[in-house]
């Protein structure tokens, strides 16, 4: 297996979701909780990288990140280097592409609160942040830890968004998809099925956490 590509994967993951889970927790909980009318319009702004193909995500970022692009000039001006086939221009992708993974879990646990709750703690002279941050997060532990799972694990399997952002550079932007697209392209299908079968394992794993929490939260049959 190609473990350089393995280790890039983890880090990509791994900073995409701390960068994801400050950004989303505010953003679900105003998606959850306002009743102003363009909550509908961003949400749906928000779950744009689940249906759109990403092939035309990856083209977006790699143009909004391109040296004739403001962004870009602004980054090769400040930093002298390019942000394109880069691994911080791969981690502006990932964080784009798995928005809706850390969101979307948030606001259906903020969704769920009994809003008694958060009134009494209105009522308590609790600011809305601080309301958010001593009594709706810590009653959306479950919500929380969904969106972390899935954040990382949705980095870890993408392979369109990260190959058009990204290129396949060893050891900088060539990721465990990438490395399996390459293996079979080399016909090196003993590498490929290696690492295919790690990824089926993991992605295993991040299933049985996922249905764990959501059991964990059910309503069961009571006993006789």
């Amino acid at each position: 297996m190609d473990w350089q590509a393995i280790g890039v994967s983890v880090r990509l993951a791994g900073l995409t979701t701390l960068i994801l889970l400050p950004l989303a927790v505010p953003v679900a909980a105003w998606l959850a909780l306002s009743r102003r009318r363009i909550a509908v319009l961003l949400e749906a702004v928000v779950a744009l990288p689940l249906v759109l193909p990403p092939t035309v995500l990856g083209f977006y970022v790699l143009t909004a990140l391109g040296t004739a692009s403001p962004l870009g000039r602004w980054w090769q001006q400040t930093t002298g280097a390019t942000l394109a086939f880069t691994f911080s221009g791969l981690l502006v992708a990932s964080v784009l592409s798995s928005l809706p993974f850390a969101v979307q879990p948030l606001v259906a646990a903020f969704a769920g609160l009994d809003r008694r709750l958060l009134e009494a703690s209105a009522v308590l002279g609790r600011t809305r942040a601080g309301t958010l941050l001593r009594v709706a997060l810590p009653l959306s532990k479950a919500g929380l830890a969904t969106a972390a799972v899935l954040t990382f694990a949705h980095t870890v399997g993408e392979f369109g968004v990260v190959l058009m952002v990204g290129g396949n550079i060893p050891g900088a932007t060539r990721t465990v998809s990438i490395a399996i697209y390459d293996s079979v392209q080399a016909f090196d299908y003993a590498t490929a099925a290696r690492t295919s079968a790690a990824m089926l394992v993991f992605s295993l794993l991040v299933l049985t956490t996922l249905y764990s929490l959501r059991r964990g939260r059910r309503t069961r049959w009571p006993r006789p």
